[in-house]
């Protein structure tokens, strides 16, 4: 009975998180291929973790794991490589399609490639907590335990990202009460 709970808690996770993850890898390791193996690793760790341990902080467990083993393969391999358009392409290919007129979609690919353009300007560490913010949302409590930053510098780190992206995009700062990314 306990093992087909951790399958059921396992598969669950794997539902869950698989994409994320594999988005968040692919960034970390700049490879679609490498961050398929950093995953499989992550999840194969999870079948070994105690669930109890793991408890209510799964999500930030994870990210954690996946986050540690993309660096130590990125470390081994000894190389950094940027996220390649071809990368970029795939996974943003594997994305549901958004219904509407072509040239919706073309303004929205438009916008996006801005958005990425920026985002890219941006330093590692603000890439990295911007994208746990709004690709995975993830708190700022989370971002910090699976980054090793404290909360106030993930909160910065975010704040200078988004005013540094914002100039680049020459979009105003939103006003008093809709501000991004407010912590959760």
């Amino acid at each position: 009975m306990e093992d087909a709970k951790l399958a059921d808690w396992v598969q669950s996770a794997l539902e869950r998180f698989e994409k994320p993850l594999m988005r968040y890898a692919a960034h970390l390791t700049g490879s679609v291929e490498t961050a398929q193996d950093v995953v499989q690793d992550t999840f194969l760790k999870l079948c070994s973790a105690d669930r109890h341990k793991v408890g209510n902080h799964l999500g930030p467990w994870l990210y954690t794991v996946c986050r540690n083993r993309a660096l130590d393969v990125r470390r081994k391999e000894r190389r950094m490589m940027p996220l390649t358009e071809g990368v970029r392409d795939r996974l943003e290919n594997s994305r549901p399609a958004t219904a509407g007129l072509p040239s919706d979609a073309a303004d929205l690919h438009e916008r996006a490639s801005r958005v990425m353009q920026a985002l890219g300007g941006l330093t590692r560490n603000q890439q990295e907590v911007i994208r746990l913010k709004f690709q995975n949302a993830l708190s700022y409590r989370e971002i910090s335990e699976v980054t090793g930053l404290s909360v106030s510098n993930v909160g910065y780190l975010i704040h200078m990202g988004l005013r540094q992206m914002r100039q680049q995009l020459g979009v105003a700062a939103p006003r008093a009460g809709e501000a991004l990314g407010g912590q959760s």
